[in-house]
């Protein structure tokens, strides 16, 4: 590889090697090719050698041709910020005042100076002092102003606490609750997909149970012109709730007259075993249509200053995503290739001819601003619920890595995201293969150039009504692997990683939320121990606690890390009694994940071994109900042991693990799963299964009621 292409690569952030997460950790050496295109995309061009120390030449100089920084993430206890100036001006800082985003507090910043540096561009000196504040600040976020030689300079102060925000209850505690796939919730009044009245109600459920956390599926907005993309880690904006879980029959404008001509289709929806998302999606729409002109036609005054106060609150980002969904509803049906290939005026928000349409659309504009009112609206009475149940986490919110590339929040900010390219993972044990998400990836020079004004915003509306935040391939704070459009594979590209956790930190303390890691994969060395440092819980399944990787003996429950929130599996996982039957693998097979039959006879053989050493760990626990002790080995074909759920249950809930997730799926015996990475839904039905019984019947259901006492057994 030319050395000094690998020197820039290496300045840049972009890995020239990696290895996988595969059993032989593979070692790949980043393209030529590969590295000029994220360059280039960083904002560097590397096409010739030329262009290479040019490239190099620009990066050095960088810091030196700005006074200050767009931001700047410090942490108490090291209150430090750097001012470039010319070496002539060194001494003419006249103030440096902060006014505080919290309350508005105006002041002056006293500081001294604890080191400089001096370096000559083109013929002219330059010196880089080191001001270190003689202040304490609040976390949170202040606007900074230099004034050197009477002209003003801007910045941003962002104060990190030391850790994220600590729950005594959490850290003092052994809590469990559930793990729930909203849109999966049964009940006998809802439309054919949970909604936030079936969250509200199952809050009830988990109380009366004394259960203190749901952890839930990302809720943000998906693609709503098609209901088909039902992935909730592929939403178009995670600022944004899902209008789905609207419960339609709980909107102020609804009259039960309205539901005259659709009760049996709603019932068909109800009673269907896979959600039809290309049926309830639009009918609630329609529905919720009929609503907005009654609510523009009546009299209800404080609903309709609610409503502008929610306007007035989420502000431009709102707007841009009412006028994106406008933009993109009537394109849709004309223009193949989603936003990019809009008339050029419409690519851009900024636009005047934007503003333009929005004007002349302005009442389809604010009905989508409608919906997320009424969905917040919605969402905010469940949490209310978890305030009057008193669960001392509530609602575990899930973070997704990123969104989709033909999404809001891409149109809405583009620059921020690096062009041409899309998220995904090198392969793994799980996916030989790598994954292609193809989720937009953020541009790091570009996020700190815009003071992280984008991921601040993702991390408060993800926080909101939210006592804990588990933050998806949480990796990606430090590096996420990229992948050129038209290539197959990537590389990584490298965050600042102390800016990162800072910023989460800070969120994560003025919305008093706990947070969580997901870090499944390919884990940098020491990156789990800078999350422990920083106060983010790690994450724990069943599948991952063994001695030597996933073909080992399973590790006993006293081994688990105690700083971490731990559960059977994930979304992505065979449910327990799937996994018994080695359902997965024949789904896996049919495919096409997994290649041929003989690598299934393979992984058949491998599931009984693995079935044999989870009997072991069992008996060696001494956790099966007595009144269910296995009865057998239990050999392919011969049954589900009676008992299995509750002893699986049980056995990982006495772990010492500050949160166990109980998984539904697991407590109602599913067997089968409800996403399998890789496929599209023409071989699996991702995200479209329902759990087996209405929620009413959760408190009867003698399966809940065991594992329930169970749970409770080892966790009080």
């Amino acid at each position: 590889m030319n050395e000094r292409l690998k020197l820039l690569a290496d300045k840049l952030g972009i890995l020239t090697e990696y290895y996988d997460a595969g059993q032989d950790h593979k070692r790949y050496e980043t393209s030529e090719d590969t590295i000029k295109f994220f360059a280039q995309k960083l904002g560097y061009n590397a096409d010739t050698d030329k262009d290479i120390e040019h490239s190099l030449v620009k990066f050095e100089n960088r810091r030196w041709q700005e006074t200050l920084e767009p931001v700047y993430v410090i942490e108490q206890g090291n209150l430090n910020f750097d001012i470039v100036t010319l070496s002539s001006q060194k001494d003419g800082i006249i103030s440096i005042k902060a006014t505080s985003r919290q309350n508005g507090e105006e002041f002056n910043i006293p500081s001294h100076i604890i080191g400089s540096e001096e370096r000559d561009i083109n013929h002219r000196s330059y010196i880089r002092q080191t001001c270190s504040i003689d202040k304490d600040l609040e976390v949170g976020y202040y606007d900074l102003t230099v004034t050197i030689e009477d002209k003003d300079y801007k910045s941003v102060l962002a104060v990190a606490p030391a850790k994220c925000y600590e729950n005594a209850a959490v850290d003092n505690g052994r809590l469990w609750g559930y793990a729930l796939q909203l849109y999966a919730m049964k009940s006998k009044r809802n439309w054919g997909v949970g909604d936030f009245t079936d969250l509200k109600n199952f809050v009830k459920v988990c109380s009366d149970c004394g259960g203190d956390v749901i952890g839930l599926n990302p809720l943000n907005i998906l693609e709503h012109n098609y209901p088909e993309n039902a992935s909730p880690y592929l939403s178009i904006s995670r600022l944004f709730l899902n209008p789905i879980y609207i419960d339609i029959e709980s909107v102020p404008e609804f009259e039960p007259s309205d539901m005259d001509e659709e009760r049996e289709k709603i019932a068909e929806y109800r009673n269907a075993d896979i959600i039809q998302y290309e049926k309830i999606y639009p009918l609630k729409i329609r529905f919720m249509e009929k609503f907005y002109e009654r609510f523009l036609s009546g009299n209800n005054s404080a609903r309709k200053k609610e409503f502008a106060d929610f306007c007035a609150r989420e502000g431009a980002e709102l707007n841009k995503l009412a006028v994106f969904m406008t933009l993109y509803e009537e394109r849709c049906r004309t223009v193949w290739g989603g936003w990019r290939a809009w008339e050029e005026e419409y690519r851009n928000p900024s636009n005047p001819a934007v503003k333009a349409y929005a004007d002349a659309h302005e009442h389809r504009v604010g009905f989508y601003k409608f919906l997320q009112f009424e969905a917040f609206r919605q969402f905010d009475n469940a949490a209310a619920e978890v305030k009057t149940c008193g669960l001392k986490i509530g609602f575990y919110r899930d973070l997704a890595v990123g969104v989709g590339q033909d999404s809001a929040e891409l149109w809405s900010d583009p620059d921020v995201f690096i062009a041409g390219s899309g998220a995904g993972a090198p392969p793994d044990a799980f996916f030989p293969a790598g994954q292609k998400w193809g989720l937009g990836a953020f541009n790091p020079f570009a996020l700190k150039a815009k003071a992280y004004e984008p991921l601040i915003k993702i991390m408060r509306a993800n926080m909101r009504n939210t006592g804990a935040l588990r933050i998806d391939h949480v990796m990606s704070l430090m590096r996420l692997y990229v992948i050129p459009n038209d290539k197959d594979l990537g590389t990584y590209i490298m965050y600042n990683f102390a800016d990162m956790l800072n910023i989460v930190a800070i969120e994560s303390h003025l919305n008093h939320c706990v947070v969580a890691g997901e870090s499944l994969g390919n884990v940098p060395d020491g990156f789990l121990e800078a999350l422990e440092r920083k106060n983010i819980y790690s994450l724990s399944v069943l599948w991952a606690e063994r001695s030597a990787g996933w073909g080992g003996d399973f590790n006993q429950p006293s081994t688990y890390q105690e700083k971490s929130f731990t559960s059977v599996g994930t979304h992505d996982m065979a449910p327990l009694k799937m996994w018994w039957f080695g359902y997965d693998i024949a789904d896996s097979r049919k495919a096409d994940i997994i290649p041929n039959d003989e690598v299934m006879n393979n992984n058949y053989h491998e599931r009984e071994a693995d079935r044999w050493k989870l009997l072991k760990a069992l008996d060696e626990s001494g956790l099966w109900p007595k009144d269910r002790y296995r009865k057998s080995d239990y050999l392919y074909g011969e049954a589900y042991p009676e008992g299995m759920a509750e002893a699986v249950n049980t056995f990982v809930a006495s772990c010492p693990s500050r949160v166990f997730l109980a998984e539904l799926e697991n407590i109602l015996e599913v067997d089968k799963r409800q996403n399998l990475p890789g496929v599209d839904r023409d071989k699996h039905p991702n995200w479209r299964r329902k759990l087996p019984i209405d929620l009413e019947d959760y408190p009867s259901n003698e399966m809940f009621i065991r594992n329930i006492k169970a749970i409770k057994s080892v966790r009080g």
